[in-house]
């Protein structure tokens, strides 16, 4: 069985904005400002390293948001936060509605389609203007066919009408997605 993280991603620090400490944020909540109530935000870093800072204030600017940090005064130190994934204690997170599923409890499932071809497990995420896309990674070992060569990605649309059901006990997900695309 998949141990849960007690951290939960749901945003990105993304670049600087502006020359006093603010930066753009992308948010994974629905909606997007819902990632503004939360008042402390641990910033993890690709190397394993992670931060707790205070939110001192946000808000929307574009498609994205911009926030700043206590301690975070300047543009070199905002840049220092860049590509930190956001996160928040699960329990501080509401209970997923019906069809709704946190991110990180969807990577390492195993994925089949409606053909019942395995495609391989979900291994992180992608936010594309279309919406968010799972990026499922086939298993190594021999390819399905000689035209399917292993290490191969597929790039499913994280929606409703794709995601067909969801075993989250099993670690299994359903999609209706060509295995060809």
């Amino acid at each position: 069985m998949h141990a849960r993280s007690p951290w939960v991603e749901i945003g990105r620090i993304g670049a600087p904005y502006g020359l006093a400490g603010w930066v753009h944020v992308s948010s994974y909540t629905d909606p997007p400002e819902a990632l503004l109530e939360y008042r402390e935000w641990r910033l993890a870093r690709a190397n394993g390293a992670a931060q707790t800072l205070r939110l001192l204030e946000g808000r929307t600017h574009g498609a994205r948001l911009v926030a700043r940090f206590e301690g975070v005064a300047d543009r070199d130190a905002a840049a220092g936060l860049t590509g930190s994934r956001v996160e928040v204690e699960r329990e501080a997170l509401p209970p997923a509605g019906e069809r709704q599923y946190y991110r990180a409890d969807l990577i390492g499932c195993a994925v089949r389609n409606t053909e019942g071809r395995e495609l391989g497990t979900v291994a992180y995420f992608v936010d594309a203007p279309a919406g968010a896309v799972m990026v499922v990674e086939e298993r190594g070992g021999q390819p399905a066919s000689p035209e399917r060569r292993a290490g191969r990605e597929h790039w499913v649309l994280a929606d409703p009408t794709h995601l067909l059901e969801v075993d989250l006990s099993a670690r299994q997900i359903l999609v209706d997605w060509p295995a060809e695309l």
